[in-house]
């Protein structure tokens, strides 16, 4: 039997009900962070974060230039952002990480394995120009701080799977989330998922492919056969490399916002 993935409508009242909640796709853990961790953090982080405020963000003046922009979904700090951001400097990169602070400074030392490593990743990100991080949820950002058809790609890399059943409703990937997400992507614009769990995979291609403002670049109901898309490549970072070595798949996902329908003269 032939499924019907048709975004529901939502009335005026669930959206609404949606402005003021949302299932979050992330939970807060306490964790410690010492001294030099906090001081790295509390002196590098101003030279390229901005605030979340619930007023649209004005991406020229962030970056003091007009770009095409991109928004990275859990950027984490880590070296895919850099390392993409470093790779195009002629894109802006606005990146949104709710774990930067807390328990995501722990996060960022133990990703990059050592404090030689931790200071010269600071380094390297606090000299990338075309890079600025919001310390805020994601869906929250996109909702209030991103004016439609102003984002020229999204990035969402290896988000969490909630690999139980009974959590999957908090993948990010999912709507109404990916909806209100695609209305931010200018027509022609694009967004690039990649996981490297299956089945969060195959809900991803589900959810994507009954999203009516979007189009599989690759072909309805196709994985991306390559980790790039119209604007760069994504980087193939160690642990992805490791994965590999160790037979683990790696499922990419490319869809362009839809040119609006002319209008009927």
């Amino acid at each position: 039997m032939e499924k019907n993935c048709e975004k529901p409508e939502l009335t005026p009242e669930e959206l609404e009900a949606l402005k003021k909640r949302h299932i979050r796709s992330f939970v807060m853990r306490r964790g410690h962070i010492s001294a030099a961790q906090k001081r790295a953090l509390d002196e590098s982080l101003p030279q390229y974060q901005i605030e979340y405020a619930p007023e649209l963000l004005d991406a020229d003046k962030a970056f003091g230039r007009h770009a095409p922009l991109v928004l990275e979904i859990g950027c984490g700090m880590g070296e895919t952002t850099a390392a993409i951001a470093q790779a195009h400097p002629e894109v802006n990169f606005l990146g949104c990480e709710v774990f930067v602070a807390g328990v995501g400074a722990l996060a960022i030392f133990t990703f990059i394995n050592s404090w030689n490593d931790y200071f010269m990743q600071l380094i390297m990100l606090s000299s990338t120009k075309n890079l600025t991080i919001v310390r805020h949820d994601a869906v929250e950002i996109v909702r209030d701080m991103i004016a439609e058809n102003s984002l020229d790609g999204v990035h969402i890399y290896f988000p969490d799977p909630w690999r139980k059943a009974r959590h999957h409703k908090r993948r990010l990937v999912a709507q109404p989330f990916i909806g209100l997400l695609a209305s931010r992507i200018r027509p022609g614009g694009y967004i690039h998922c990649a996981t490297d769990w299956e089945n969060y995979s195959e809900q991803m291609l589900e959810v994507l492919e009954g999203e009516p403002l979007l189009e599989n670049l690759h072909g309805a109901g196709n994985f991306s056969p390559v980790m790039g898309n119209p604007l760069c490549e994504r980087p193939r970072t160690k642990f992805q490399a490791r994965g590999e070595r160790l037979g683990y798949g790696i499922w990419d996902l490319v869809y362009i916002r839809k040119q609006p329908a002319p209008s009927a003269s």
